[in-house]
């Protein structure tokens, strides 16, 4: 998982940004456009996104539009547009915090250590697991596809939480059967591969071609990555 996205199409200030992110010792991916930031949202996870609104072709607030569609992650937006009829639209669209252009990088650096905290001290008290559009709740077992609450439970419930906490890993299907099922189980793999059919076909948007639950051919599944 990246810590931000960039999306900003001025390349000096797009560049200066990005270094200085990194510094500050975050992982960082930056897009000059909002079509390619969002394809990039789409396929992979990321802790925030920092969105300018003035870009080339589609703007920043249809940016932010099509994203809260069935992602939540935090936004902080960026703009040169300081009037308040601009940053009131913003917010009305989706964004968690706004920033006026020119910045200075130590306010910058505050308002994303502060939306970060905000966010993920949240998340870590009701023991949320988040990745892309799915929402995993630990306390309530509850399950979430965007807005719309998924019907999961036992051991698809199990084996999803398992692999939302190991995002991005290739899991041994051996080590995963043994995971949920325990190593002294009657069952075999194929309970393993049948339930993971069952969650592809609650979360994927086509099952048959998974883009969330992967086959390592051979070895097991990854949730996620690219």
């Amino acid at each position: 998982m990246t810590d931000i996205l960039v999306i900003e199409d001025n390349e000096e200030l797009g560049q200066l940004i990005t270094d200085f992110l990194k510094r500050e010792g975050y992982s960082v991916a930056w897009e000059k456009n909002a079509e390619d930031g969002l394809k990039l949202v789409g396929e992979a996870a990321f802790k925030m996104l920092l969105l300018d609104v003035m870009l080339p072709g589609m703007n920043g607030y249809e940016a932010l539009q099509e994203i809260r569609r069935n992602q939540k992650l935090p936004v902080l937006m960026m703009s040169a547009k300081t009037d308040e009829q601009s940053k009131v639209l913003g917010f009305e669209v989706g964004a968690d915090d706004y920033i006026d252009k020119p910045f200075s990088f130590k306010v910058l650096g505050l308002k994303i250590k502060a939306l970060m905290k905000r966010t993920y001290d949240l998340a870590e008290e009701r023991q949320l697991l988040t990745y892309g559009n799915i929402t995993l709740d630990v306390g309530a077992r509850t399950v979430f596809k965007g807005d719309e609450q998924v019907q999961i439970t036992g051991k698809e419930y199990e084996l999803l939480e398992y692999m939302m906490r190991h995002p991005e890993q290739i899991l041994n299907k051996d080590k995963l059967f043994n995971e949920i099922w325990g190593v002294d189980c009657f069952s075999d793999l194929g309970s393993l591969n049948v339930h993971i059919r069952w969650l592809r076909e609650k979360l994927e948007e086509d099952p048959k071609n998974p883009k969330l639950i992967k086959t390592v051919w051979r070895v097991g599944y990854q949730f996620g990555g690219t």
